[in-house]
């Protein structure tokens, strides 16, 4: 009987570019008349983001935009200043090779922001940015899914894939005022801004996609108080709701929506008083969509014949599959200051993850996450002036998972939710940070498949000597393929003769090797 092969087409993802580039950030500026001049330095800090991206042919093509912001004091006034400047840059990277459904991923990352002053009026600001950039691509490879004939043996195993895959990207504008409430101070400036956005709810309705979320605006405002300048901390809330269009996605794509900030302004606007207490907030937000259809196919990762000699070629296909999400939350402590290095009034407290570096646990069942976290804050020293110091503390947190994770590849999404603070009778200053760890964990990313089996049937295979059973002492977890294979007979054969279930021997021992062609 004649060797017959079938074949079935899997898409493989391809990585088309891993890499990291660098972008220096300078800043020589002169402050137009209207600001005070510079006495004292507070801080310094550049803020990038990736506004957009393309490809074309070989060439990867982005845009860094990158927020600059110092805040100063000067000599006759605490009430802290912000300057604020923002610089774009149009990069370029070469992948190499072109590729069909690119999915890019561009993470960028503030590496230092040293400032100093010329004179009174002029600052020179020097600074980098990095950027990691992860492009991946898709290929069709062809695997054998079945053989038969030539007393062929094929060990098969399941494969679990993205069959079709879409990404779809919007971005939405939000535009809302809000008034100050009574309690609250008049604002003399913005010295600080984040946009944080948290988990975005996703709804399937009509082949389109619901996507509701909230957007959180966090402020740090320079006012008076007592006479003299202080920081007043703000939050305000504000939700989005989207419809997204993803042609021909349907009930059974897994759908994910990740919500990016690209911009966060708030403008302080004056009341029918004359005073800063309405706040005109500008966000703009992008969401990635995701829709992942999922296939499953038994593919050949081994084989042999009883009776010829065979010849296998293989190879390596990497399978996109969706991850299994996990969610943990977690609290980390760090001692800031203590005795007279404790500021002598705390405005606000925030803190931030960099570095984050994930690896499982010898035993399989847990991950352990680890990095850096970057707690800052706006305070007064003993003097009354204003300051804003960073302090790096180390963190490292164990996960348990369990088993179902085992074998796949893991990574970890950190985000801080909540920053609290207290001094203690003895002072020292404590500091609070409440972790959210969003873990992802993809399946087994690459498996040696089949791609062509040749068997010669001119000659047949030689044996030691010319018996029906062989006598074999198996060792411990060893597979039943092997040994089948090592002796030119059939697995099934073997797994009957010996009454065994699974595929390989859970504790060594003699076997019976039937020689069945």
């Amino acid at each position: 009987m004649e060797l017959k092969i079938n074949r079935a087409t899997v898409p493989v993802a391809d990585i088309i570019f891993e890499g990291i580039q660098e972008q220096s950030v300078e800043l020589d500026y002169i402050l137009p008349d209207y600001y005070p001049d510079i006495f004292r330095l507070i801080r310094c800090e550049t803020v990038p983001v990736i506004t957009s991206w393309n490809i074309s042919g070989e060439r990867l093509t982005y845009e860094l935009r990158c927020d600059i912001r110092v805040i100063y004091c000067s000599e006759d006034s605490n009430v802290p200043q912000c300057i604020s400047q923002r610089r774009s840059f149009s990069k370029t990277v070469e992948l190499g090779k072109a590729c069909d459904t690119p999915v890019v991923k561009l993470v960028p990352k503030a590496e230092h922001a040293n400032c100093r002053v010329v004179n009174k009026r002029r600052l020179d600001m020097r600074g980098a940015v990095s950027v990691k950039i992860s492009v991946t691509g898709e290929t069709a490879q062809e695997v054998i899914c079945d053989a038969s004939g030539m007393n062929i043996q094929l060990r098969k195993i399941p494969l679990k894939f993205a069959s079709e895959k879409v990404v779809v990207e919007k971005s939405i504008e939000i535009s809302e005022e809000t008034e100050l409430t009574p309690a609250q101070p008049a604002i003399l400036g913005i010295i600080s801004c984040r946009c944080i956005v948290g988990e975005c709810e996703k709804k399937m309705v009509s082949g389109k996609l619901l996507a509701k979320g909230e957007a959180e605006i966090r402020l740090l405002c320079s006012c008076e108080k007592d006479g003299t300048g202080a920081v007043e901390p703000m939050s305000f809330t504000f939700p989005y709701s989207q419809i997204i269009d993803i042609d021909g996605i349907d009930d059974s794509f897994e759908c994910t929506v990740t919500p990016e900030t690209l911009g966060c302004d708030v403008t302080p606007v004056a009341d029918k008083d004359g005073e800063n207490r309405i706040l005109r907030c500008e966000i703009e937000l992008k969401l990635v969509c995701s829709a992942v259809k999922s296939a499953s196919l038994m593919i050949g990762t081994d084989a042999y014949s009883t009776v010829y000699p065979c010849m296998i070629s293989s190879s390596d296909v990497r399978a996109e599959q969706i991850p299994a999400v996990f969610s943990e939350n977690f609290r980390h402590t760090a001692r800031i200051a203590e005795n007279d290095a404790v500021p002598q009034r705390i405005y606000a407290m925030w803190c931030a993850p960099k570095n984050i570096n994930t690896h499982m646990s010898d035993d399989g069942h847990s991950l352990i996450v680890s990095g850096m976290l970057t707690y800052s804050m706006a305070a007064a020293d003993a003097s009354g002036m204003i300051v804003m110091p960073d302090r790096d503390e180390a963190f490292e947190e164990t996960i348990v998972l369990g088993e179902e994770v085992s074998g796949c590849s893991i990574s970890a999404e950190i985000s801080v939710k909540d920053v609290s603070y207290n001094i203690s009778a003895e002072g020292v200053l404590t500091a609070k940070a409440d972790i959210s760890a969003k873990i992802l964990a993809y399946g087994c990313s690459s498996v040696k498949a089949l791609t062509d089996i040749a068997v010669d049937n001119s000659t047949k295979k030689e044996r030691d000597g010319d018996y029906a059973v062989k006598l074999y002492y198996g060792t411990e977890n060893e597979e039943i393929w092997d040994i089948a294979k090592r002796y030119s007979t059939v697995v099934d054969a073997v797994l009957e003769e010996n009454e065994l279930a699974g595929d390989r021997l859970e504790n060594g021992g003699m076997l019976l090797i039937p020689i069945v062609t």
